[in-house]
């Protein structure tokens, strides 16, 4: 008998159960989406960190509650998503948002030459520096979107609103975006 991968539901439902090998196996699966989650919300590396960790814990503890067919990604990332504003707010700071998670989306890309690379990060510095502007909602919205990749119907899940809100919430930042970075130009 050959053992087959696990999917999803068969490892949610040994988690519920109390399987701890099952658990650390979804874990591992979202581990990286839900630190780069953590840390376009929260702003910086330590704080993404414990917001994940804490995003999983409480993930862990809440499972049973969990509806049995869902997809766990979104919900998941929910948590993580609160535990991160929870912690930019609490900490009373907003650092720039930085591209490490758009970087890791591109393996493969080639080296640009010097001259490029420069324009390239000035132009990503135009970019974070007007998103920084965004208020909280709307910059939560690009991230999630955009930067994460993540669908409409799993940004609204991540953030906890309804997909239309994304829709309207996407449109205004993407103005505001517009507006700001053809004023500099």
């Amino acid at each position: 008998m050959v053992d087959r991968p696990l999917d999803e539901a068969e490892l949610v439902e040994r988690a519920r159960r109390g399987d701890l090998e099952a658990w650390e196996t979804l874990v591992r699966t979202y581990q990286g989406i839900a630190f780069r989650t953590a840390y376009l919300l929260a702003g910086n590396g330590a704080d993404a960190e414990e917001a994940a960790q804490d995003g999983f814990v409480k993930a862990q503890r809440a499972l049973r509650s969990f509806r049995r067919g869902a997809p766990l990604r979104p919900w998941l990332l929910r948590i993580v998503a609160n535990e991160a504003r929870n912690r930019r707010r609490s900490a009373g700071r907003r650092e720039r948002l930085t591209l490490r998670a758009v970087d890791e989306l591109r393996p493969g890309d080639a080296v640009p030459s010097p001259e490029a690379a420069l324009l390239l990060r000035e132009e990503h510095e135009r970019l974070l520096a007007a998103l920084e502007r965004l208020p909280d909602d709307h910059r939560d919205a690009i991230a999630c979107r955009f930067l994460l990749e993540l669908s409409e119907e799993e940004t609204a899940e991540a953030l906890g609103i309804r997909r239309g809100t994304v829709k309207s919430r996407l449109a205004r930042a993407l103005a505001r975006l517009r507006e700001s970075l053809e004023g500099e130009a």
